[in-house]
């Protein structure tokens, strides 16, 4: 087995065991305790749990490498740009998805090399699946006791609609406008919508063809996921048509960005018309 691929095998083994401890706080009775980050954002027990059993994990898998997790210490720019690989990780990405116990939640590890994620495992506790992806040894969905299968981000057929995931928190008129764009291009377009980074892994899986996201994320919430898309033949672009780069500077933040399953079309002369300024 190709090293990567081993690699690869052992973070969805990690991811795996993250999202059984998220399943024991997610299936327990009563009320969920939860408590709020200063921007807003919700935290739990889960969070907590899943966090801990990954930075252990990574730390034997590979002690050399740096963990930087949603739910870590986040070092400043000053230390982060002497990294040139580490681990990027978000232990509960969904968390609000998770509250509302509606199942859209996942585990995102992946690993970061100069900029690029190159390695990345998505994984989904309450179905069991998960989504495994390297660049240049391709894309595999693995369901709870299977083994990993080939999956490709496919073109649409011309007499498919298109479908366009959307955030269920964030359609604004910025998205709107992309959808009418869209509508007068290809006619008929198909919304789903969906929480978390699933949103990105149904493009690799040939279920949807674009994600545009024009809210705030951060680079945890897109990394493992983007690699799956690019691997499958997809890419996650910025609002420039670039694609995303990660431990760029002190800010986290990812730019607003544009997930596509095919990138053949000119995407770039459809949506830049109506594409928000920086």
């Amino acid at each position: 087995m190709n090293s990567d691929l081993a690699v690869l095998a052992k973070i969805e083994s990690i991811a795996r065991r993250a999202g059984a401890a998220i399943m024991k706080v997610y299936e327990s009775a009563g009320a969920m305790a939860v408590q709020y980050k200063d921007d807003d954002s919700p935290l739990t027990e889960a969070d907590r749990r899943a966090h801990s059993i990954i930075a252990a994990a990574l730390a034997d898998l590979e002690p050399r490498l740096p963990v930087l997790s949603e739910e870590s210490a986040h070092p400043g720019y000053e230390i982060r740009r002497k990294w040139r690989r580490y681990w990027l990780v978000d232990p509960l990405d969904g968390t609000r998805e998770f509250v509302k116990r509606n199942g859209e939640f996942t585990v995102n590890i992946a690993l970061v090399s100069d900029g690029v994620a190159e390695l990345g495992v998505v994984h989904v506790p309450v179905s069991g699946v998960s989504y495994l992806g390297g660049l240049g040894h391709g894309a595999f969905r693995q369901d709870s006791g299977g083994v990993p299968t080939p999956i490709r981000a496919g073109a649409k057929s011309d007499n498919a609609p298109l479908k366009m995931v959307a955030s269920r928190s964030h359609l604004d008129q910025h998205v709107k406008r992309i959808l009418r764009r869209l509508e007068a291009e290809f006619g008929s377009v198909e919304m789903v919508n969906m929480g978390s980074s699933l949103k990105i892994c149904l493009l690799a899986e040939g279920k949807a063809d674009i994600y545009p996201r024009l809210a705030p994320t951060y680079e945890w919430d897109t990394a493992a996921a983007h690699v799956v898309l690019a691997a499958a033949g997809g890419e996650v672009w910025d609002t420039h048509f670039r694609p995303l780069r990660y431990n760029k500077g002190e800010d986290l933040r990812n730019p607003h960005f544009i997930a596509i399953a095919d990138t053949k079309p000119d995407w770039q002369a459809l949506l830049a018309p109506v594409l928000p300024a920086d």
